[in-house]
Parts: structure tokens; C-alpha cells; sequence
């Protein structure tokens, strides 16, 4: 199978955060077609896992999807900003808590057919308790699950997120197996 290769792109709609563009795209047979394609700033993801084999999970409502679920605190990368420094400082927004170094858990692309949006899934063993969140409006409630319940609560749609899904089995496999 050979690669599709885009000959040009123009912008359709753009804002500080995505840039939606129509991609004139070569097929491997020749033929052409338009293919959207929706850029977006890397996203930097903070998995928190303390002692007790519990990560610090976001309980909070997305109105796109109409749905509840637990989220790990996340968010777009600065230009020219450290992905593993992002991770941490939207934990700490996000939750109150400061986390401990933070090491590369994985990279995903959760829609790579549309969209650049890369993340980047940092984790750290504890955190230290700064105070309160200082975006408390990203969710309405903060709480350590353990890991041992991560399988159970993505079979039951309370974790939807695809890259706090990823990360959680990941980290539910690595540290459950010890």
C-alpha cells in the first residue's frame, strides 16, 4: 500500500485553538480528493499515582458529548513549552495538587484520520497538596480512585476519554502486575 500524499491545504475556519483546512490528497491510484484536516497544539496529560495505587481523576461533564465521566487533568501546550512541564502545570491548575517528576507514560493520536491532536501522557508517583484548584471550574469534583477499579469503570462508560482510558489500563497493567 503506498502513502497518500497531500499536494496543498487551505483554511477553512482558524482560531487560537484549531485550524480546520481542506487538503487536496493524492491517492496511491492517482485520483484525487478533499480531506479535512483539523489542527490542533500538542496536549499534555498528567497521571498522578500515589502510594496506595490511586490516581487523582477529574470528575467532570463535556457538553459535546452530553456525558459524565473521570478524566485525568489535561491541556494544550504552550509554544515552545515543555510537553512534561505542561503536564504538571495543568495538574496543578486543575487539582491543587503538585506533582512529583514527571516521566513519559505514552504518546497517542486519538483521531488520526482528521487531526493533529498528538498527546502526551505523563505520569508521576505522588503529589504534594498546594491548596485549592485554581481551575475548580474544570470539574466538579476531585478524587483519588484506585487503580484496581480503572477496567471496571471503562466498561461502564464512566471513563471515555480515550487518552485517560489508554493511559489508566497502562498504568492499571504496570502497576497491578508488581
Amino acid at each position: 500500500m503506498s502513502e497518500w500524499i497531500a499536494r496543498g491545504e487551505r483554511t477553512v475556519y482558524e482560531n487560537r485553538w484549531v485550524r480546520v483546512a481542506m487538503a487536496d490528497v493524492e491517492l496511491p491510484d492517482g485520483r484525487h480528493l478533499d480531506h479535512t484536516v483539523i489542527r490542533v497544539r500538542p496536549v499534555a496529560v498528567a497521571a498522578v499515582v500515589n502510594a496506595a495505587d490511586e490516581v487523582l481523576l477529574l470528575w467532570r461533564h463535556r457538553f459535546i458529548t452530553g456525558a459524565w465521566g473521570w478524566e485525568l487533568p489535561s491541556g494544550g501546550t504552550g509554544e515552545g513549552e515543555d510537553p512534561a512541564v505542561a503536564a504538571g502545570r495543568e495538574f496543578e491548575e486543575e487539582t491543587g495538587w503538585r506533582p512529583g517528576p514527571m516521566r513519559l507514560l505514552l504518546a497517542v493520536d486519538p483521531m488520526p484520520g482528521i487531526s493533529t491532536s498528538h498527546h502526551r501522557v505523563y505520569w508521576a508517583d505522588g503529589a504534594e497538596r498546594m491548596g485549592e484548584p485554581r481551575d475548580a471550574i474544570e470539574s466538579a469534583r476531585r478524587e483519588w480512585v484506585s487503580l484496581a477499579r480503572v477496567p471496571d469503570l471503562v466498561q461502564r462508560g464512566e471513563i471515555r476519554s480515550a487518552n485517560t482510558v489508554a493511559a489508566l489500563l497502562l498504568l492499571h497493567h504496570l502497576r497491578m502486575r508488581k
